[in-house]
């Protein structure tokens, strides 16, 4: 027994090690898949998981989501692995509605500093690189983008709600400023890059490309190596070409972790993580021992909180979302009239509204509104047919035999017998009782009642 649970903490510790805290290189060890080849002007794309040498080809990533810091991570990554492995030039497909600040200037600055030319490639069709995609796609040595993509709207929100005036102020002073100072590192329209951040303006990729945002369109990523071939990128005063016509892309898969992470990143995702983690400990908070619920809720709330770290969070949807748990709570112990739980439903539903800021980044309605329309069920019916449960009077045992009624088969004078259900039991009272009379039991001494008459409607 002893030894078995040794095994499963030991397991439960390498899995949780892997998972969270192994490090980007992990997966990298693994063996190179064949090549996967693709009719497209001759180039090919292949899954890298070994360590290759990476001259005379093109490593890429597909960065998809929200810019948090696990698209930092995942970038970071790929830019170390085309540096040691000295590839070409590393290929980004991009495709964001924004996200962190801190993330962003992450990006921005190991893209800027990075040792291998690199190529932002917003597409495929319909993707778009808005807010602090915006800031990536510029940093870029080579800025592409495919048809029916857009870029733009970089203002700052703030995380915790709407900023004051003078906040705000500051806050697009400084992202203004530093849009300007990428832009004109890489040669780009310092004057659009402004209006993206103060006037939120964005552009489609024709626009982009006669405003100087971007070099050009491109709907595949062999065309963007192909019209990228002879660009120059630079690195302080050294100037140098970008060379990639015809090369073959190793496309690097993101490891289990970062997998995962970006699962939990996912507003969706860390929405329902948090309802289940605040249902978890309640429940056992209301039913102590249960043990189960304590141990999902408390994993659920940990990894919620870590997926809202990667997002947008308006703290006062959070505080709205605990209320409507208080709420509702309150409705099953105090006679409200249904007011405590129409507050909750209204408490719950703004505050799933309010939980994220920033474009892109909502819960779905369907997801809201399955998790208002289960937490009412569940609080006032669920919770509140098990309070009154509780409060029920006891069945079982001596307690339940009092207030009962019993029927007199032997006088009790001052004892006697009684019988109580299909039991017979010894008797006595302060006052004479004769047969036939029914009795009600006023306490239990082992195995004699006390009883007393029952007073007999006139």
């Amino acid at each position: 027994m002893v030894r078995s649970a040794g095994r499963t903490l030991t397991l439960l510790g390498v899995a949780t090690w892997l998972v969270l805290g192994a490090p980007p290189a992990w997966s990298a060890k693994r063996a190179v898949k064949p090549a996967a080849r693709a009719a497209d002007k001759g180039n090919f794309r292949r899954a890298v998981y070994g360590s290759d040498r990476g001259e005379s080809r093109v490593l890429e990533v597909r960065l998809e989501g929200p810019v948090s810091p696990v698209m930092a991570a995942a970038l970071d990554r790929a830019l170390s692995r085309a540096e040691r492995e000295q590839y070409r030039a590393l290929l980004i497909a991009l495709d964001t509605p924004g996200g962190l600040e801190t993330s962003m200037r992450t990006m921005v600055k190991r893209l800027l500093s990075a040792n291998v030319p690199v190529i932002v490639w917003v597409g495929p069709s319909g993707a778009r690189a808005a807010s602090a995609g915006v800031f990536v796609t510029m940093a870029a040595d080579v800025a592409a983008m495919a048809r029916g993509t857009n870029i733009g709207a970089a203002t700052p929100i703030g995380m915790q709600g709407a900023m004051d005036s003078t906040l705000a102020r500051k806050a697009a002073n400084d992202a203004a400023a530093f849009a300007r100072s990428v832009a004109a590192e890489r040669g780009r329209s310092v004057e659009w890059a402004e209006q993206a951040v103060r006037n939120a303006v964005a552009a489609s990729e024709k626009e982009a490309v006669d405003l100087g945002v971007v070099d050009f369109i491109a709907d595949t990523e062999a065309e963007v190596l192909a019209k990228a071939d002879g660009m120059e990128w630079k690195r302080g005063e050294l100037v140098r070409t970008v060379s990639t016509t015809g090369l073959p892309i190793d496309v690097i898969e993101p490891g289990f972790r970062l997998r995962l992470l970006g699962v939990l990143a996912d507003p969706n995702v860390a929405y329902i993580l948090l309802m289940l983690g605040f249902y978890g400990l309640l429940f056992e908070l209301q039913n102590p021992g249960s043990v189960l619920p304590g141990i999902v809720g408390g994993i659920c709330i940990i990894l919620a909180f870590f997926a809202l770290s990667t997002l947008p969070v308006n703290y006062a949807g959070i505080a709205l979302i605990a209320l409507a748990v208080v709420f509702f709570l309150a409705e099953v112990k105090v006679a409200s009239h249904g007011l405590l739980a129409a507050g909750g439903v209204i408490a719950m539903l703004l505050g799933s509204l309010l939980l994220f800021e920033g474009e892109g980044v909502r819960v779905s309605w369907g997801v809201i509104g399955g998790a208002t329309l289960s937490s009412t069920l569940f609080f006032l019916f669920v919770v509140g047919a098990g309070l009154r449960a509780q409060r029920r009077a006891v069945r079982v045992g001596t307690r339940a035999m009092l207030g009962a009624r019993a029927i007199v088969i032997h006088r009790i004078a001052p004892t006697g017998r009684v019988r109580f259900g299909n039991e017979t039991w010894n008797a006595r009272s302060a006052r004479n009782i004769e047969v036939g009379a029914e009795v009600e039991i006023t306490g239990v001494d082992r195995l004699t009642l006390d009883v007393r008459p029952i007073a007999k409607e006139a």
